[in-house]
């Protein structure tokens, strides 16, 4: 993929196909603090990832709809491709990780999809889902590493800048990049002034440490699962996404795991809304990255949690 591939054009394209399936999400100011907040928590499923299921479904051919769809996923992603294919009358198979939030697994499952369980560890999410591609003839879709899902991310982005013309400063959770990638894709080519800059927790910093490298860099995987950002707990970018996020991104930062339960608690006490770890990571990343919060919209990518979990964290 060429970041050429992401232009204006595919992302409103992308717009365009997916606007019968996906709802605009609101922006919620934080009462004290006066950051803006895209709630995209507030899709049926939960999280953005809803935006790319559709788009990747959506352009399947007509004759591919027949077949199986496949991912591997923490769980925001399986249940979003869950949804879409239970709304567009196709079959879908998750590949999740063991250690996935079992309300991320059980949904996915209430939408119909069948799911499979792997180790967080090795290549066995990779290898489940190529067996499925090779055996019977699934397509797969992929969790954040496509163009296609991408040009869908992108949609924020152009939601963001229509809905705060006086953004200058956008925060993103950063996990495989497919989020950062396409709404920095966005942004930038509407609005070159505004910065887009990536946050993620620094147990899975591998993101942070690939922007000051210039170059991929891998972080061992026992690491990145001590976070509670389950949702952000990759090793390494993206091929695709990186060539994007080194274009468009201004900067992207680390926080420790206080920040994050920080942020739950003042997204729940300050806009009224519920965040998983891993979607309340950008707001926790404001301080960090020095953003006016007046002028700054954070992504709450989702709000995905157990009730049990929920109160622990508003306890801790």
């Amino acid at each position: 993929m060429s970041v050429d591939d992401l232009s204006l054009d595919a992302i409103r394209a992308a717009r365009e196909r997916i606007a019968p399936y996906v709802h605009t999400t609101p922006i919620v100011t934080m009462t004290h603090l006066g950051l803006n907040l895209k709630a995209e928590s507030l899709h049926p499923t939960g999280a953005f990832k809803v935006r790319g299921a559709f788009n990747a479904l959506l352009t399947l051919a007509p004759s591919d709809t027949r077949r199986r769809v496949v991912t591997h996923s923490s769980g925001n992603h399986a249940q979003a491709l869950a949804y879409a294919a239970a709304k567009l009358n196709m079959r879908a198979v998750v590949i999740i990780p063991e250690t996935a939030a079992p309300t991320k697994i059980e949904a996915a499952r209430r939408w119909g999809a069948e799911v499979v369980l792997v180790s967080p560890l090795g290549q066995d999410r990779y290898e489940a889902c190529d067996r499925f591609v090779r055996e019977e003839g699934a397509i797969l879709v992929p969790p954040f590493d496509s163009s296609t899902i991408m040009a869908a991310t992108g949609t924020i982005g152009l939601e963001i800048i229509e809905q705060v013309p006086n953004v200058n400063c956008v925060l993103v959770p950063v996990a495989g990049g497919g989020l950062i990638g396409g709404i920095a894709a966005a942004i930038v080519q509407s609005r070159p002034n505004i910065r887009v800059i990536g946050v993620e927790p620094m147990l899975a910093d591998d993101a942070t440490q690939s922007f000051r490298a210039g170059s991929i860099v891998e972080i061992d995987p026992q690491q990145a699962l001590r976070t509670i950002a389950d949702g952000l707990r990759t090793a390494r970018l993206g091929e695709k996404t990186w060539p994007v996020i080194r274009k468009f991104v201004s900067d992207i930062v680390s926080v420790p795991e206080g920040a994050i339960r920080a942020a739950v608690k003042d997204v729940f006490a300050e806009a009224r809304l519920v965040a998983e770890p891993s979607g309340a990571v950008a707001i926790a990343g404001m301080r960090a990255a020095r953003a006016n919060p007046k002028h700054t919209v954070a992504v709450l990518s989702g709000g995905n949690v157990a009730p049990e979990d929920f109160r622990g964290l508003l306890a801790a």
